[in-house]
């Protein structure tokens, strides 16, 4: 059984959902700190003036370092919703699939919820489901006795959910390895490979070919039915950690 960790982001780009597409069980990691200025609460469009971020308002009623995702209200003073569909509107009216894909959109940056989980885990969610990705999808504040930090915790979360192999994003490398080749996964018999994603080219407004902008870049210009296969163009074999880590000369604190 393979599963892959993720924290809940704001319209996640394709390597994000290539993760989904991998894994039987997906876990959306929202018990975890809010980061101020992360991909959690923003991503990228691309615009006649190139690449333009849509930030979703949050409070931190526990303070920026106590705050967990699953507990973080979304701003009611400001009209960012309007804001962010009106820039959306505007940099792909001329797109190919632009009717289909904008009432689309609409419904989910109008989702009723004031909580920033459940909003962009519901983005998530649904975009999954209507490109075609089966993956199951569990929610780790749902989860009871999730224990530890870092690596320790997401071992904890295969655990309980019986999966022996682990698919990570590369740039979890940093904590993951920090002690010893493997981290936790290791010393617990996990099998740990990491993601290798090469971001496919697709037809794209404005210009040159710009890579890394959220998914409604890829669903504007090539629509719901087209977008999965293209996701899956830039999927290559994961890397087992053994070979990552010498491949990315990793050094180790022991």
């Amino acid at each position: 059984m393979k599963c892959a960790i993720m924290q809940p982001t704001y319209f996640p780009w394709l390597g994000y959902f290539s993760l989904i597409d991998s894994v039987d069980k997906f876990v959306i990691l929202d018990n975890v700190k809010l980061e101020k200025h992360s991909w959690q609460t923003r991503n990228r469009i691309k615009t006649s003036n190139g690449e333009s971020f849509l930030t979703i308002p949050t409070h931190a009623p526990k303070g920026r370092l106590d705050t967990l995702i699953n507990e973080t209200p979304l701003a009611t003073e400001t009209n960012w919703r309007d804001k962010h569909l009106k820039g959306i509107y505007l940099a792909y009216l001329k797109s190919k699939y632009f009717k289909d894909i904008y009432k689309f959109i609409g419904k989910l940056i109008y989702f009723d919820t004031d909580n920033l989980s459940e909003y962009t885990t519901n983005i998530i969610r649904k975009i999954s489901h209507n490109i075609g990705i089966k993956t199951e999808f569990i929610i780790s504040s749902r989860m009871d006795n999730i224990k530890g930090r870092k690596d320790e915790k997401l071992v904890n979360i295969c655990k309980l959910l019986k999966c022996n192999t682990y698919y990570s994003p590369q740039g979890s490398a940093a904590y993951i390895e920090r002690e010893i080749p493997g981290g936790a996964f290791s010393k617990n018999k996990i099998t740990l490979k990491y993601q290798n994603y090469v971001h496919p080219i697709y037809p794209q407004l404005w210009g040159n070919f710009l890579p890394f902008m959220g998914i409604v870049d890829l669903l504007f210009n090539c629509g719901l039915k087209k977008s999965l296969g293209i996701i899956r163009s830039g999927k290559k074999p994961e890397i087992d950690y053994n070979k990552f880590r010498t491949t990315h000369k990793i050094k180790y604190t022991k």
